[in-house]
């Protein structure tokens, strides 16, 4: 788990094909990769990779092809800079919210605009995730945290503080710009609550029936 408050900004120093998967190489500053050791999970613009060489100044992980398919991994390329982050341990301050660093799907950076010294962008989302993406709810682009400010359908609105685009891949986004979404896990549970999705005889899961009786939306 991770809580998508960008740690560093990596940049691709290789990439290699093998088999239909990819291994990559990520070059950082060696004060990131402090600690880390084989076999731990560093989200790579928010897509949870495992590492599998190591050295004081990069990292190398394997890219399935699902992976590649289903993100923008497949068209990073040699000199592309990458938003890092280290797995969430029971000491790291929850800055962001919940991210598993698993992506639900690639949108696209539709519009951007200067909003007194932040930057506002529109983005739209893929239709099939637009009932996960709530106004003043989370969602991680690219592996960084964001509140949404407002939604129209598929397309939702965020705000970007001069800190955020300093220290994120988020200062390069312009409209056209592809980027990996993950929405908030909670959403995605409680829906499956909701379709009543339990594996045990009889059981009809959260309905609205259920919220009413036990007290929820009364005034």
């Amino acid at each position: 788990m991770f809580t998508g408050i960008i740690q560093a900004v990596g940049r691709v120093q290789s990439l290699r094909d093998a088999g239909g998967d990819r291994r990559l190489v990520i070059t950082a500053d060696a004060g990131f990769l402090h600690g880390v050791q084989l076999g731990d999970s560093i989200a790579t613009q928010g897509v949870c990779l495992t590492v599998v060489e190591l050295t004081a100044t990069s990292f190398a992980a394997d890219v399935s092809g699902e992976t590649l398919a289903h993100s923008t991994l497949g068209s990073l390329r040699s000199g592309s800079e990458v938003n890092l982050e280290k797995a969430l341990t029971l000491s790291t301050p929850l800055g962001g919210h919940l991210v598993s660093g698993h992506v639900d799907g690639v949108g696209e950076v539709e519009a951007r605009w200067d909003d007194a010294r932040s930057i506002r962008f529109r983005l739209r989302a893929p239709d099939e995730l637009a009932r996960y993406i709530a106004a003043k709810g989370s969602i991680t682009v690219d592996g960084i945290s964001l509140t949404v400010n407002a939604i129209d359908g598929a397309r939702f609105e965020l705000n970007l503080v001069p800190h955020t685009l300093a220290v994120t891949t988020a200062k390069a986004w312009q409209p056209g710009v592809k980027v990996n979404l993950e929405v908030d896990v909670i959403a995605r549970y409680l829906e499956r609550l909701l379709q009543g999705g339990s594996a045990v005889k009889g059981g009809g899961g959260v309905s609205e029936e259920l919220l009413l009786r036990c007290g929820f939306g009364q005034r």
